[in-house]
């Protein structure tokens, strides 16, 4: 049975690490928390399509355990090497069409409008960024296991404050 909570997943993508971010929206208190966070790590040495389904099969068992209403996802940044560019707009194939399948709606956020929604500002370093995930969703005393894993909750975050889930964090 599905949550009664309203829960966004969050997605980083990329083919060595994705990470991934579950935030819930009591209906009750309208607390944001984060219900379940981590990354999905695959081995440098398998082939491209082996990888691909690692994240395809890591990303259908959140969507079919946790029931998110909402999927984010981080739009491709393009840097200088553009066969990792290319591998990670794969992942995204891979990720959005997983939530497709599940008639869950997409929304895609680029790298500045995800810095501005959590932190203010669009050039933001990760440090801030990791701090206010971090405090928004009262985490301080965990650690994020990677800077991939703050980047999809900070999508997820992002999704929230663009949609009017949630309102404000200061």
């Amino acid at each position: 049975m599905p949550n009664q909570d309203l829960i966004i997943l969050g997605i980083d993508p990329g083919t060595a690490t994705t990470g991934y971010g579950l935030i819930s929206k009591d209906r009750k208190s309208s607390q944001v928390k984060a219900i379940e966070f981590g990354a999905i790590v695959t081995e440098k040495n398998l082939p491209l399509a082996k990888r691909l389904y690692i994240i395809y099969q890591e990303i259908d068992h959140l969507l079919n355990t946790f029931y998110p209403a909402e999927v984010a996802v981080e739009e491709l940044f393009f840097n200088k090497n553009s066969k990792t560019a290319i591998s990670v707009g794969e992942a995204r194939g891979v990720i959005m069409l997983n939530a497709a399948m599940h008639s869950i709606p997409i929304y895609e956020y680029t790298p500045l409008q995800v810095k501005q929604s959590v932190v203010g500002y669009g050039r933001a370093k990760k440090e801030q960024v990791i701090y206010m995930v971090k405090t928004i969703l009262s985490l301080q005393d965990q650690v994020l296991s990677s800077d991939d894993v703050a980047d999809a909750l900070a999508v997820a975050l992002c999704h929230a404050f663009h949609s009017g889930i949630i309102f404000s964090h200061v």
